[in-house]
């Protein structure tokens, strides 16, 4: 049996190389014009169309992978990014459960952008590619069956020419030129069908490739912009509550040392002689004077022992004639541009003092 099975290999062996040869040979005859080619215009188009959708097919495959390694990339870098801020976001600052729940979303977001494009986009086009492999060894086949169909119509051909006939040789050329012609025209027909759809068919796959494509485009940056603006958001307060801790350090800092001037100012007019304050330290100020305030904010006066204030106006601070009439928070005082025309407190008035600073 084993030496059987050889002599069966070496047979199919020895028809290979034959076939191989007998098509060698045929191309040769052809292209130097000793024999015609079977030639189909409307089919060479269409193998020069498939070759090109296979080309440009495996292009967009190999850019769209290119692209997903892209999106890994950016993923990466912004995941690094977002652990980096997380790791640097004190517990005590505004906002730290939402920075943290906010890094999540973004890693999530991020995964789920690159799954999606993989899911929908690329393994519907890995999908489309599969079928060109198979079509293309079966174009080579039909080229091949029809140098041997051509072989066997010219040696047929050549048989029933010839000058001494011998009908066996002709019937089994003819026979041999049946068979082939039956393969090729088989090959033929099933390629001239399926060549022109799948042609068509690369619209459809492209408009599917881009659209989806576009679509989580389209959605990822949606969401992205949310927690975008989300982090923005904390940012902003976070700023707010820094300025907010700055001004009340500052607050308390100017409290404690107008409370440190105005005991030094008591101390140094309860020590002074009492003319002094009564009478002014050079006598151009009116009696009474304790310091000078410039206003900050304006004042409405809504009674008449009230004075109005502008931002800018300098007042000179008075004693109040009846201590006991001094509310808590109020200033009595007149206008110094008043005081300097008319050297009369006439028209001094009491006044919030927080709408005024000292000078």
């Amino acid at each position: 049996m084993a030496e059987i099975g050889k002599g069966v290999t070496a047979g199919k062996l020895a028809i290979s190389v034959q076939k191989r040869l007998t098509r060698a040979q045929e191309k040769v005859m052809q292209k130097l014009g000793k024999a015609d080619e079977t030639r189909d215009v409307a089919f060479e188009e269409m193998v020069a169309n498939f070759n090109k959708q296979m080309t440009e097919g495996g292009k967009l495959q190999k850019d769209l992978k290119a692209y997903l390694v892209a999106v890994k990339t950016m993923h990466d870098a912004s995941r690094r990014l977002q652990d980096c801020l997380a790791d640097m976001y004190e517990p005590e600052w505004f906002g730290k459960e939402e920075m943290d729940a906010l890094t999540e979303d973004t890693d999530t977001l991020w995964l789920d952008y690159h799954q999606s494009i993989t899911d929908k986009s690329l393994t519907s086009l890995d999908s489309y590619l599969t079928q060109f492999p198979d079509i293309k060894a079966r174009i080579a086949k039909r080229d091949r069956k029809m140098v041997d169909f051509d072989s066997a119509r010219h040696h047929f051909s050549s048989l029933q020419k010839g000058k001494k006939k011998d009908e066996a040789k002709i019937a089994k050329a003819e026979e041999e030129l049946g068979r082939a012609q039956k393969i090729f025209e088989e090959l033929n027909v099933e390629l001239q069908d399926e060549l022109p759809s799948l042609w068509d068919n690369r619209v459809g796959v492209y408009v599917n490739t881009f659209q989806g494509l576009a679509g989580h485009q389209e959605k990822f940056h949606g969401e992205m912009n949310k927690l975008s603006q989300n982090l923005n958001d904390i940012m902003s307060k976070l700023e707010e509550q820094r300025e907010q801790k700055k001004g009340a350090t500052a607050a308390a800092k100017t409290g404690e040392g107008a409370k440190s001037e105005e005991t030094n100012h008591s101390e140094s007019a309860s020590s002074a002689p009492k003319s002094e304050v009564t009478n002014g330290s050079d006598g151009d100020l009116p009696p009474g004077f304790l310091y000078k305030v410039k206003a900050v904010h304006e004042y409405a006066a809504t009674d008449g022992d009230e004075l109005e204030l502008k931002i800018g106006d300098d007042v000179l601070v008075l004693a109040f004639d009846n201590p006991d009439e001094q509310d808590d928070g109020w200033l009595v005082g007149v206008q110094e541009s008043h005081w300097v025309q008319n050297k009369d407190i006439s028209a001094k008035g009491v006044f919030p003092e927080n709408f005024t600073q000292k000078v």
